[in-house]
């Protein structure tokens, strides 16, 4: 049986999808990282990077990246309702849209909610903030021309988790101005909410990025180490 160790304002939730929606037994152990539970030495001897989420294999290997989980365990699973095959034809553009995600959306997120972490003095953590968010919505318009050209989903009419994996990140920065700017984008939010086994994965989602933009504006020097 796996075990994921993820909790509030983190990305398990995308992992959590991905095994719910495989039917994947998994025990969930939660880690709190605003009490910097994935700062302390029981966790760091899981997982020296401190990064959550982490799975644990029924073989007891401890793997972490999200965006490498999801991939772990749709290949391990055969779940090719949400990912193709090395052979299918969408499998090209399914990993370049997973990978655009993690690499050149994901890190720009991290930024925007940990500018603390990328700033020299207090006072730039704005600046970082801003122009991470101003990175992420240039990106978003990438995605928001490729599902204009051959949407709605980011494999056309199929869908696949790197919808799931996208509609995550336009919840955790500002969901409702995103939806504004890029039709596309909105149109692909509003199916992949639609889905009945993704609705209490973004519900939740939503609530913690709006529990966390409140926290951040009271606390703009940083909530979480």
């Amino acid at each position: 049986m796996y075990i994921l160790f993820g909790g509030d304002f983190t990305r398990a939730t995308l992992v959590q999808w991905v095994l719910e929606e495989g039917k994947i037994e998994y025990e969930f152990r939660k880690i709190n990282i605003l009490h910097g539970e994935h700062r302390s030495a029981e966790f760091l001897a899981i997982n020296p990077a401190g990064l959550v989420p982490v799975l644990i294999t029924p073989e007891g290997d401890a793997l972490y990246e999200v965006a490498a989980l999801m991939l772990y365990l749709t290949d391990r699973h055969q779940l090719t309702e949400l990912a193709p095959t090395s052979t299918d034809p969408d499998r090209g553009h399914f990993l370049s849209a997973i990978f655009h995600i993690a690499g050149d959306i994901q890190s720009e997120m991290k930024r925007f909610h940990f500018p603390h972490r990328f700033s020299l003095r207090s006072e730039d953590s704005a600046g970082v903030q801003g122009l991470a968010k101003s990175l992420v919505l240039s990106r978003l318009s990438v995605m928001n021309t490729r599902l204009a050209q051959r949407g709605p989903y980011v494999l056309g009419t199929r869908f696949s988790l790197a919808d799931f994996y996208l509609c995550f990140w336009v919840a955790y920065l500002d969901r409702k101005a995103v939806c504004m700017q890029l039709p596309s984008i909105a149109k692909l939010y509003e199916m992949v909410r639609a889905r009945a086994t993704a609705i209490p994965y973004l519900e939740e989602t939503e609530r913690m990025a709006d529990a966390y933009a409140e926290m951040m504006s009271q606390n703009p020097s940083g909530v979480i180490s």
